[in-house]
């Protein structure tokens, strides 16, 4: 999930997130977008360009990552982009539903931030390190936690591991589980913390203060590819295709990299691909 760069306040942008309420009749001339970081300036630019081609955006934006999938199944948005592929599968295996990404956008580096060492090294025994309480989003931490050597995994460290797994008698540190949207605040208090790239530059962080990061180009990090997610009956639709290909328009993608922070890298994996990563991850998630 992308991080949010500087708050930067966009009239239009926000007069449409005033307006486009979610009790709002839907018009269908008019393609609902549902996203988290309303305040980056590429929005602007994207909701341009497609103009350009004859498609009217209107942004729907939401505070935290609980929202756009319901607001997306119950069909009071069109799209929405916030999500991986892990987070989408999980989502629609708790809950019986059969949402699709029809479209890459980002992969993000997994950063552990720290205003307290320098180094993972530095962390002392019975240290305590904030993560994210959504289970989605828990073993690439875990795994990187196990490679830095901060924790031991009972069974080894795979892509099954979970957080009860963590062997608290052999591992140097704690771990604390919280929403999302506070871990940057908990840095206040805690060694470290896996902090999400939405929440991450509002919260003033730098890259100065990353102590760990991942390779996010590793084949097996494929799950964590951002999307544009919709519902299985719109997969096809030509519309919702063309704002994936917009989202890369030269114009776009440079107005998303010259923003604060930005640390990602952009995909063009296809509809298949992403969905048979969804398809394998969700049958993990169903047993």
């Amino acid at each position: 999930m992308r991080k949010l760069g500087r708050i930067l306040v966009i009239p239009l942008l926000l007069a449409l997130a005033a307006t486009v309420g979610c009790g709002k009749e839907h018009r269908a001339d008019v393609v609902r977008i549902g996203v988290n970081d309303l305040a980056q300036p590429h929005w602007e630019v994207f909701q341009r360009k497609a103009a350009d081609a004859g498609i009217t955006v209107e942004y729907v934006s939401f505070s935290d990552y609980n929202q756009p999938n319901p607001a997306l199944a119950q069909g009071q948005i069109d799209l929405n982009k916030f999500q991986h592929v892990r987070y989408l599968a999980n989502y629609n295996a708790r809950n019986n539903q059969n949402l699709v990404p029809i479209g890459a956008t980002e992969v993000f580096p997994l950063a552990l931030y720290s205003k307290k060492h320098r180094s993972v090294t530095e962390i002392p025994q019975g240290g305590e390190i904030t993560l994210s309480n959504n289970p989605a989003n828990q073993v690439r931490p875990l795994l990187s936690l196990a490679a830095a050597g901060l924790i031991t995994l009972k069974n080894g460290a795979s892509w099954d591991s979970q957080i009860e797994d963590v062997d608290k008698a052999t591992s140097r540190v704690k771990l604390t589980t919280i929403d999302p949207t506070l871990t940057a605040q908990s840095l206040d208090s805690v060694d470290a913390a896996f902090v999400d790239d939405t929440f991450a530059v509002p919260a003033g962080l730098t890259e100065q203060q990353i102590i760990y990061t991942d390779d996010p180009e590793r084949p097996n990090l494929k799950q964590y590819i951002n999307i544009f997610a919709a519902r299985v009956e719109d997969k096809d639709n030509p519309t919702f295709l063309k704002l994936v290909q917009i989202y890369h328009d030269p114009e776009v993608e440079a107005a998303i990299k010259a923003e604060s922070g930005y640390r990602g890298t952009f995909k063009n994996n296809d509809q298949a691909d992403l969905q048979a990563t969804l398809t394998e991850l969700e049958a993990k998630f169903r047993q």
